[in-house]
């Protein structure tokens, strides 16, 4: 049964597939700080181990509200690594190893480039679609990544 929440049935779908490109980009996201925690290496493994852990374990319990958000309003969510590499705009570098700094300078950029979309996401689910809630949510992730990459700029003053 279809959501009778005051959004028609063609702004629920495209609602849920602006969220499920939010989702795409989280699991790249959370894949790519996954693959980092278990290769950083260096004088500093511990405490960028530890970092790494602490981000991808936030992102976990983000990835599963934004499937759950999807789900609310009446679709099911993607959830295979095809699907999530089709529609995420975050890139992955296959066998590629960086420094620890360059793990952070990538961090940082796929989390800004995360918040750059977030801002547009916002603002269409406000304005376009009229959905205060999907805008709400998604205003509580862009906080999140913006905490984020403000402690990943910290690396570099």
């Amino acid at each position: 049964m279809k959501p009778n929440i005051g959004l028609s049935e063609k702004k629920l779908e495209q609602i849920t597939d602006v969220l499920s490109i939010v989702l795409a980009n989280a699991m790249t996201l959370y894949v790519k700080t996954r693959k980092f925690h278990w290769n950083v290496s260096g004088d500093s493994f511990m405490e960028m181990h530890k970092l790494f852990q602490s981000q991808y374990t936030q992102m976990e319990v983000s990835i599963d509200e934004i499937a759950e958000r999807i789900n609310k309003l009446g679709s099911p969510a993607i959830g295979t690594m095809s699907e999530f590499a089709k529609l995420s705009s975050i890139k992955e570098s296959p066998g590629k190893y960086p420094s620890t700094k360059d793990m952070i300078k990538e961090l940082l950029a796929d989390h800004e480039a995360v918040v750059v979309a977030l801002r547009k996401n916002i603002d269409d689910c406000s304005e376009k679609f009229k959905d205060a809630g999907t805008a709400d949510f998604l205003t509580g992730l862009l906080l999140e990544h913006e905490s984020t990459a403000w402690t990943l700029r910290r690396y570099f003053k």
